[in-house]
């Protein structure tokens, strides 16, 4: 064979991974043959260049079929729905008889291009994978310039090899195992102080707690990431953060994964904080903030994402997901908090050797707007800035400290001229009965229980009230009754009502 299709050969093959990003997939030197790919070119997501002088087009058609049966492999490995793969057969002469045309199975197209040594130049200028390559071959062609040629191809093929895996060597997982080891001892902690399982020992810890962040404990934005209720709560996240911050640390270094990592694990406390109310800790939001740097990764490098990792990460994550709207009793406020933070936080820090310096800025003005936006309509000191539930919480806390003024104050002006529910109402009741207003009290009981007609306490509370005052005695003893109806097995509220029942009598 002419060493003119030697130098041709591996000429095609430095123009595809140079000039058109293909990542060398498989070489042999004793078929002369290598499988190039590169799935964002629709025409020719698989190249195959094959060294061949052919004689007859029947050779051609066993090959094809060859080529089909790999292409249906690749695409299964590549999970493309999809598949078109370019064979190009570098060729003195070509065949005896007829060419062939495009052949396609199932979801696998090959088409053939031959290009012989007579009429190359115009066989590639035409192509469209191709026609954008120099074309222009030495006059004299020996052995060494086909070496030559063929180590630069080899050499840019390995270089972009190299480049790729250089994405997952920034940083060796070291503040992975730390958190890990962080969060295995609090829990320790947690359990030699009232268990985990302890509402009282969680708060007292650092977890989550709506009144006392609102009364300014800002700090249990982040504590909560190092506890966990449970063993099983431990073991899970440990598990996924062993894996999810094993992944981010290598591709971000360090430094940007502490960011990550502790960023996501605050924005998903403040999701938490802003949609929930329950007393709450976990690693959750931090490692659903991993999924999220993951997801940021893709973005940038979505041809190497995919095929690594990237469909695997979607589905654990869309799985996740899935699983938090489903089973009860799962923060996804936290989760989908985390998620958000850590796609913005690894779009600031940036992926290493990637990051442009105005879309670092522009993910820094997002994350300012969310956290003021967030920060204003919670730790405003205007409650009628704030949610229903989260004035019910704080003023909660203040009437468990015996604050009556401050939860009257509180309570009254979204009483006035916010949107109430039952609860502010009694809560606001409650307040005015230990500062003996009997008449508001009187008042706003009968409001809760025309917002909420099944609340045993509104209806105990304003029997109590309305026994002392002359001719309510009736009413009195109909709010006793409907409270014990609500409420059989409280003693307090059948003690109250068999008292007015026997007075009546």
């Amino acid at each position: 064979m002419e060493l003119t299709n030697h130098y041709l050969f591996w000429k095609i093959v430095h123009h595809l991974v140079e000039g058109k990003q293909y990542r060398l997939i498989h070489q042999s030197d004793e078929h002369g043959e290598v499988w190039l790919e590169n799935t964002a070119v629709k025409e020719a997501g698989i190249v195959r260049v094959r060294l061949k002088d052919l004689d007859f087009f029947r050779w051609m058609e066993r090959d094809m079929e060859l080529v089909l049966q790999n292409g249906e492999n690749l695409r299964k490995s590549l999970r493309k729905s999809k598949l078109n793969i370019k064979t190009i057969y570098v060729s003195t002469y070509p065949p005896v008889d007829d060419g062939m045309d495009t052949v396609s199975r199932g979801n696998v197209t090959v088409t053939p291009l031959v290009v012989e040594s007579a009429r190359y130049k115009e066989t590639l200028s035409n192509d469209p994978v191709l026609c954008e390559g120099d074309w222009e071959l030495p006059e004299e062609i020996e052995d060494r310039d086909v070496e030559w040629m063929r180590g630069l191809a080899l050499t840019s093929a390995q270089r972009r090899i190299q480049a790729e895996q250089s994405l997952f060597q920034k940083g060796k997982p070291f503040f992975t195992y730390l958190f890990i080891a962080i969060q295995v001892i609090m829990f320790a902690i947690l359990e030699l102080n009232g268990g985990s399982h302890n509402t009282e020992t969680l708060i007292r810890f650092g977890a989550k707690y709506k009144p006392l962040m609102l009364d300014g404990e800002w700090w249990r934005l982040i504590t909560p990431v190092f506890l966990h209720i449970g063993m099983i709560h431990l073991l899970l996240n440990s598990v996924a953060l062993f894996y999810l911050g094993g992944a981010v640390e290598r591709i971000y270094g360090r430094f940007r994964f502490i960011l990550i990592y502790l960023v996501a694990g605050v924005m998903g406390s403040l999701g938490s904080f802003l949609f929930t109310d329950t007393v709450s800790a976990g690693a959750s939001g931090a490692i659903f903030g991993c999924f999220g740097a993951l997801l940021y990764f893709g973005t940038i490098h979505p041809k190497i994402f995919f095929r690594t990792m990237g469909n695997n990460i979607i589905v654990v994550f869309a799985l996740n997901l899935v699983i938090g709207f489903i089973l009860p009793g799962i923060d996804n406020a936290g989760h989908l908090g985390g998620v958000v933070g850590g796609f913005i936080m690894a779009g600031i820090a940036g992926v290493p050797k990637s990051g442009k310096r105005i879309r670092q800025l522009l993910f820094l003005v997002i994350m300012i707007i969310i956290l003021s936006l967030a920060i204003n309509r919670e730790w405003s000191d205007d409650p009628l800035k704030m949610s229903v539930d989260h004035v019910n919480a704080l003023a909660e806390d203040k009437l468990a400290m015996e604050k009556w003024e401050e939860a009257e104050t509180l309570l009254k002006k979204v009483a006035e001229k916010g949107d109430p529910d039952a609860i502010i109402y009694f809560q606001l009741s409650y307040a005015e009965i230990q500062l003996n207003k009997l008449d508001q009290a009187e008042e706003h009981l009968k409001k809760a229980i025309q917002e909420d007609e099944s609340l045993p306490e509104a209806h105990y509370n304003l029997a109590y009230l309305l026994q002392g005052e002359d001719g309510k005695r009736e009413e009195a003893l109909k709010h006793a009754e409907r409270a014990y109806e609500l409420s059989d097995s409280n003693e307090k509220y059948k003690d109250l009502y068999d008292y007015l029942k026997s007075e009546d009598q």
